[in-house]
């Protein structure tokens, strides 16, 4: 890819220079000598490729919008150089004037049609509303961690997730390195990860794209965020690292993880389960464990089984700003009071 766009750059500035040169000789047009010719279409394609690398993030939604708005802004400024406000200044004066209502209102609609949303369009050109896209033109981009944890194709075979998956060829290089590790569980992470995405490739429920990227030095984490930028699309992960920069930098994130915890079933008076005491309760004879997602169990008539994993019956539960605390007593052991 990165080869590709530099050949068209290369043949780009090759006809600049050579559009130059023979401008430079064509008299109806200038007089001067043609290696000057030459040299300014250089220079002018020059500015049009760093133009192309500036706009590098830029989005084709991102530039008609703004397009859209800058024409919105100079129809505006027309209307008011149109009104005669001030055809009573100096010819000098006017044209400074009329160049710099063009110029605001040009950069301010620009402005404000990139702020704005897809459905504020609305307003400004009424009974007329952009098309909604159907599920699979969403795009989902997968990270590492998501494709070597395996439950997105569990997602997609279940039919709740039904977007497009791409996945970035810096990933696929990072899962091939991983296969090739010498290290034993970094190589059996990587192959299973390599398994998951030809799962998903031969799964008709799932669409599977590779998405080619140019080289770069920054992390991966940081591509994929600009990648998600540039494709409005979300990350899938299981890094809760990558999750909060993401989100930090308003970039939609699937947490398979949180997605996980959100789905399990609450525990209710009455379930029973097998949980190891760590250390003691706040109340005389009372022990505490913990579930594997945080949450705290209290145990009562447990203090002398504290380090052994013992089988108990919840009797009730609490929401505090810490989180969820369960009551629970020893199986066989009659509850006391209020299931505390």
């Amino acid at each position: 890819m990165d080869r590709t766009l530099l050949l068209f750059r290369v043949l780009f500035l090759t006809c600049c220079g050579a559009a130059g040169w023979y401008l430079a000789q064509t008299e109806h047009l200038w007089h001067a000598e043609p290696w000057l010719g030459a040299f300014l279409g250089l220079a002018l394609g020059l500015m049009v490729i760093l133009a192309d690398l500036l706009l590098k993030g830029v989005s084709l939604r991102a530039f008609s919008s703004a397009t859209f708005g800058f024409l919105l802004g100079l129809i505006l400024a027309w209307l008011i150089k149109a009104s005669g406000l001030f055809e009573y200044a100096a010819d000098d004066v006017q044209w400074i004037i009329h160049l710099s209502i063009f110029l605001i209102f040009g950069y301010l609609g620009m402005m404000l049609a990139l702020r704005s949303n897809r459905d504020e369009f609305c307003l400004i050109i009424p009974y007329v509303r952009f098309m909604r896209r159907e599920p699979h033109e969403y795009n989902t981009l997968l990270d590492t961690s998501s494709i070597i944890d395996g439950r997105i194709s569990d997602l997609c075979k279940s039919g709740f997730l039904e977007d497009t998956l791409v996945v970035p060829h810096f990933v696929l290089d990072e899962l091939q390195a991983l296969a090739d590790c010498p290290d034993a569980t970094k190589r059996a992470r990587g192959r299973h990860g390599l398994d998951i995405l030809n799962q998903l490739r031969d799964a008709p429920e799932a669409e599977l794209k590779v998405h080619e990227t140019p080289e770069s030095e920054d992390p991966v984490d940081t591509r994929l965020i600009n990648l998600a930028r540039v494709l409005d699309a979300r990350i899938a992960t299981t890094d809760y690292n990558l999750a909060r920069i993401a989100e930090l930098q308003r970039v939609r994130v699937l947490n398979i993880n949180q997605l996980a915890n959100s789905l399990r079933p609450p525990l209710i008076t009455g379930d029973r389960l097998r949980l190891k005491l760590v250390r003691e309760g706040k109340d005389a004879d009372q022990a505490v464990g913990f579930l594997p997602d945080g949450a705290m169990v209290v145990v009562n008539q447990a203090r002398r089984l504290i380090g052994q994993e013992v089988d108990v019956v919840v009797s009730g539960n609490i929401q505090t700003s810490a989180g969820r605390m369960l009551f629970a007593e020893l199986q066989g052991f009659p509850a006391k009071g209020g299931g505390r």
